[in-house]
């Protein structure tokens, strides 16, 4: 057994990195445990010419293709959308295209205004300052003024929307639709010791530029100087409880296979919308029979996954191909609930660019394109550097037949059960999809697009993980208050995308770790409170 600590707090990931740096400041014995390691940038795929292999490879966005030590399988067979996920320090956004969009004010307000989901015990105003925290932290460059947002300033200048943006700009203002160049947690000059972007074009399997605000290179450096400890290659398989029914510590396998009990006074879950519930429900126990936290029954129920569209097209001029980070403007055209629609709440866009050679051939060949054989590089050429278009991101309205449960038979290799996905697309979300590939087929034809495609659903596109701990005043539907605290469990606190009441049609790390910095002020305000 380890020496007891303050706080324990599990996944090392956007949410556990921004809780870490800000509790540091109480000087309390803060350990963060890992199950993945360090990521090396000089291992990324970017630094060679196979990067496109590596990403469907080692650095595939799916652990069960990766199947790497750090990584856990996930059961993802009875969903139309498979689970991506990253273990190690920096977690998703290791990965991530650092698009980084805020939740709308309506966002919160869903039960309000359009009769469906639940109302957020928070709202816009109050994450306001911590969205802004975030922004510097991360370094997050953009415009400001954007019309779909209140104010918000930006801490750099945008991205580049290069001649891609040029393209669909004006097709957007032609159809008299809102545009703006896209938020992105990418440093576009020098930041607090980052190198600017230099349009490598790989963002999604790591940036070896450290343009990229992943957290190994924002907050975590912070959190090591102000004697955060992170533990790595530490798997937590449950959290122990004693008979006044508040969290001790947690069990984790070490790197030699070891389990090791970690005592502690506070246990904070920072481990998505896939990991946090599958250690709740895991740590069930004679007092907890359902799983730990769980006596409202919503553990691992009201599953978001953000359905994507994506629509594609192809151009007679030359455009940036897969160079400059993928995702340079946005729309929220169509974000809010529109009673002419035959669907509630809306989505965005996120407009990209081009894709890489071989993905290019392969995409060609699958769309009947490029055929094998003769006239193989003649196709090839009017496709490469000639693409863009877009995906759609749908708000997905929390349903509890959608769920994580712990899997029967498969298991990691520390014999932990694995979760297991049950989900499935509603009605409101499949007409919301077709809409959207209606519309972005609208837009690229107005652009002088030819040779279209559509896909709706993208089938693996489930890196927005929601909703499976969700928050609220109710402790019969909710599982933790307003604050991210337990209601059953006093000193268990929940910082991830699981808390997320309804989804929003946007990108979420942005707003995961605005709750994440949230709930850690609320602990240092309320730290002698906590264990009344």
């Amino acid at each position: 057994m380890n020496e007891p600590v303050d706080v324990l707090i599990i996944g090392a990931g956007a949410s556990g990195a921004a809780v870490a740096w800000s509790l540091a400041e109480t000087r309390m014995r803060i350990v963060c445990l890992e199950q993945g390691d360090w990521p090396k940038s000089n291992d990324f795929p970017s630094t060679g010419t196979d990067w496109e292999a590596r990403a469907l490879e080692d650095y595939a966005i799916s652990p069960n293709r990766r199947a790497l030590e750090a990584d856990y399988p996930v059961n993802d067979d009875d969903s139309p959308i498979k689970i991506a996920n990253y273990n190690g320090v920096g977690g998703g956004t290791v990965f991530y295209a650092a698009h980084f969009p805020r939740l709308h004010p309506s966002d919160f307000r869903v039960r309000s205004l359009d009769g469906v989901a639940d109302d957020w015990p928070l709202d816009y105003g109050t994450l306001e300052p911590f969205y802004a925290l975030n922004d510097r932290m991360m370094g997050v460059s953009g415009l400001a003024g954007d019309p779909a947002y209140p104010q918000k300033e930006a801490v750099m200048p945008p991205i580049a929307m290069g001649r891609t943006g040029e393209v669909l700009g004006t097709a957007m203002n032609r159809l008299g639709w809102h545009w703006w160049p896209s938020d992105a947690a990418i440093a576009t000059e020098e930041y607090e010791g980052r190198a600017p972007c230099i349009n490598l074009g790989q963002c999604g399997s790591g940036c070896a530029q450290g343009a990229k605000a992943s957290t190994d290179v924002t907050y975590w450096p912070e959190a090591i100087r102000s004697r955060i400890e992170v533990r790595t290659k530490c798997r937590v398989s449950r959290i122990e409880t004693n008979d006044a029914d508040m969290a001790t510590g947690v069990h984790y396998f070490d790197a030699d296979g070891k389990e090791v009990f970690q005592p502690a006074e506070i246990v904070i879950m920072a481990c998505n919308g896939i990991g946090t519930p599958r250690i709740l429900l895991n740590s069930a126990s004679g007092r907890f029979p359902d799983g730990l936290a769980n006596s409202s029954g919503l553990v691992g129920k009201n599953l978001m996954l953000h359905p994507y569209a994506q629509i594609r097209g192809h151009f007679d001029e030359r455009l940036d191909g897969y160079r400059g980070p993928p995702i340079c403007v946005w729309s929220m055209e169509f974000y809010e609930t529109d009673p002419a629609r035959d669907f509630l709440r809306g989505y965005s866009y996120q407009f990209s660019r081009g894709i890489g050679p071989a993905r290019t051939a392969i995409n060609g060949f699958a769309d009947g394109m490029v055929p094998w054989g003769e006239g193989h590089h003649a196709a090839f050429r009017r496709l490469f550097e000639r693409s863009a278009g877009m995906v759609s991101v749908c708000e997905d309205l929390p349903e509890e037949t959608n769920r994580v449960t712990l899997d029967p038979d498969l298991k990691d290799g520390n014999g932990i059960p694995a979760p297991r996905i049950t989900y499935r697309l509603s009605d409101n979300t499949r007409k919301m999809l077709e809409h959207s590939v209606a519309r972005g087929v609208e837009i690229l034809e107005a652009a002088g697009a030819h040779d279209i495609t559509t896909k709706a659903p993208v089938p693996y596109a489930g890196w927005h993980l929601l909703g499976t701990a969700r928050m609220g005043r109710d402790p019969e539907r909710s599982v933790v208050n307003e604050w991210g605290r337990s209601h059953d469990v006093k000193n268990l606190f929940i910082v991830d995308g699981s808390v997320f009441v309804t989804s929003g049609g946007v990108n979420p790390t942005s707003t995961i770790q605005a709750v994440a910095l949230y709930v850690a002020d609320q602990i240092k305000s309320r730290i002698y409170e906590l264990f009344d």
